[in-house]
């Protein structure tokens, strides 16, 4: 799950970014990143190298950004939360939830415990298996939704509130965004296993349902998504 998600936040910056020099070094960077984690012989040292390709990331992130009007509204620095201190960190925890509901809902529907994880710990109210699956998916689909809706204009200086240092959507921001994620979760793509293409919102689907036979012991290995 870590690999798929270091690969798939690769794959997202080369797609979509707008520096004025070539990504390659980041990119490789994460490459790295993503064959360490393959190799990891603990949870603290997979937790590190997960946190190491983070730092990449995010430090690279506001290169995909499209800030041509003065004053600058979608500046990006770090990733902070709890709470967020800018309209993109505020975009990106809400995307966060949105993912990790839909999932949560999507394991329940077939069948799965979403409160019983792998990577994350279960602890009261914790979603640990949601937050397990929805890692690949981070770039995919919720970063994606923030790229689209800041670089497409869908949200804008209006959309966002400030309190105490914080930064929040307001309702009409929350509202404009939310179609822009379930707009994504309608594109469709093509199944790295069966080959036939169904929407984001299926595949989630399918992934769960691919999980429940691995752990039946109906295949050698979990379900895993990467795009190129």
């Amino acid at each position: 799950l870590v690999e798929d998600k270091i690969l798939n936040c690769r794959t997202f910056l080369r797609r979509n970014w707008r520096g004025e020099t070539e990504p390659a070094s980041i990119v490789d960077q994460l490459s790295n990143d993503a064959k360490n984690a393959s190799r990891a012989g603990s949870l603290g040292e997979l937790l590190g190298l997960e946190g190491a390709a983070a730092a990449r990331y995010f430090g690279s992130f506001a290169q995909l950004i499209k800030n041509e009007n003065e004053p600058v509204v979608f500046d990006f620095t770090t990733r902070n939360r709890r709470p967020p201190t800018d309209p993109v960190n505020a975009l990106l925890s809400y995307a966060y939830t949105l993912l990790v509901r839909t999932w949560t809902s999507t394991l329940s529907a077939v069948g799965l415990d979403p409160y019983r994880g792998f990577y994350h710990q279960p602890r009261y109210g914790r979603p640990a298996l949601a937050l397990d699956m929805m890692e690949p998916f981070r770039p995919i689909l919720a970063d994606s939704s923030v790229i689209n809706a800041i670089n497409n204009g869908e949200v804008g200086p209006k959309d966002f509130v400030r309190h105490i240092g914080s930064v929040a959507l307001t309702d009409d921001g929350r509202k404009r965004f939310i179609g822009t994620f379930e707009r994504r979760l309608s594109q469709e793509v093509t199944h790295p296993l069966f080959g036939y293409k169904l929407s984001y919102r299926r595949l989630l689907e399918v992934q769960a349902r691919l999980l429940g036979r691995y752990l039946l012991g109906e295949f050698d290995e979990p379900p895993r998504f990467t795009t190129r």
